[in-house]
């Protein structure tokens, strides 16, 4: 009785902190070499712990006291690139469990911080894919629950309703001259918010495609090829992490469901770091790469829109701030390190926004 007094609680907490919570704003972006196409950027960073996985922790929480997984004392462990582990520190706090992140040792100082602003504990390994059986282990030696944000993204959502995203942006487009988006643009974590998007539009009926952006160093894109011929390998792998956080894995995770798709392409990450740029120059502040994988997708499906005489609407996500990454991808002698031209990429990026052909990128709209 007294643990599901304490669940009850728990969920109160959760629930007044969200009533507490605006919605994010959905920001407009003006692209000359696409007329009567229109574009915006649903503002993720706008959460308090600052990104788009603050949506996703919320529904971890909850689906685990829900379903009897979490104790009044538990230790919280996530295995996590980074920002949901920030969102799951801010749940953890707020309900007064300990929490611990499995991070790969590459994780962005600015992160690891705001992990500990939080309260929370990081655990570093040098070999990304251990993050998992790391995890499990810390949970079975502290007694503890790991959260697995990898299994249970794609279920601990409530697709249909609940404010999710989905629904969160054909609300907000209501009263726009394309209020049901042509296309919505999102990369790929553990695949959860792909699934709410996808799931949605189906539920509702509405004709709005997904496409799927990934980045380099990840098996998504490659997973999904071989679901859609018809020989799926769901054990793909890759011995290295993807260079942008929050987005591609080394392995194919549970919660990405390819069927929610409508398309999927990969970005070079040059190309990815340099929408992350313009965009920080175009909104007057710095966005995360993730956002700039969407923005090289979004451009994408705008100039096949184009070709195809369509106007319409385009929506993305800003899926996090790039003050988490200043001492990486807003430094110049980190791309020297990685062997990055950025002056050709940003020469690339800008000929496309002008309206110019995108180089070829790998997949089919």
């Amino acid at each position: 009785m007294h643990q599901r007094h304490w669940a009850a609680e728990a969920i109160r907490k959760i629930e007044a902190d969200f009533t507490r919570s605006a919605d994010t704003h959905l920001i407009p972006l003006d692209l000359p070499g696409y007329c009567g196409i229109d574009i915006y950027f649903k503002d993720e960073s706008s959460h308090p712990t600052g990104s788009l996985k603050h949506r996703l922790a919320r529904s971890l929480f909850l689906y685990a006291l829900c379903n009897g997984w979490l104790h009044a004392g538990s230790t919280v462990i996530e295995a996590s690139s980074g920002s949901t582990a920030i969102s799951e520190a801010y749940f953890a706090r707020l309900l007064g469990l300990p929490f611990m992140a499995v991070m790969p040792a590459t994780t962005s100082p600015e992160k690891i911080a705001a992990i500990e602003f939080y309260g929370g504990r990081c655990h570093l390994v040098t070999d990304p894919a251990a993050i998992y059986t790391e995890s499990a282990r810390l949970a079975r030696e502290t007694g503890g629950h790991f959260m697995d944000q990898f299994t249970y993204a794609e279920r601990a959502t409530d697709w249909r309703a609940n404010n999710n995203i989905a629904e969160a942006i054909f609300h907000q487009m209501a009263n726009e001259t394309h209020p049901v988006p042509h296309w919505i643009v999102a990369s790929a974590g553990t695949g959860g918010t792909s699934a709410t998007l996808g799931r949605y539009v189906q539920y509702r009926r509405h004709p709005t495609r997904i496409l799927c952006v990934d980045p380099e160093n990840s098996v998504f894109h490659d997973y999904y090829e071989s679901v859609r011929t018809g020989q799926p390998q769901p054990g793909l792998t890759l011995p290295c992490g993807s260079r942008i956080e929050g987005i591609g894995r080394p392995r194919v995770e549970a919660s990405f469901v390819p069927g929610c798709l409508d398309a999927m392409l990969k970005v070079p990450d040059p190309l990815s770091f340099a929408a992350m740029r313009y965009l920080s120059n175009r909104f007057g502040r710095r966005v995360g790469g993730s956002t700039g994988t969407n923005f090289v997708g979004v451009l994408a499906a705008a100039q096949q829109m184009r070709a195809a005489g369509v106007t319409g609407s385009i929506v993305t996500i800003l899926c996090d701030s790039g003050e988490r990454y200043a001492g990486t991808y807003y430094n110049e002698e980190w791309y020297q390190r990685q062997g990055i031209d950025t002056a050709a990429a940003d020469t690339i990026l800008a000929a496309a926004v002008a309206g110019e052909p995108l180089p070829a990128l790998v997949g089919d709209l």
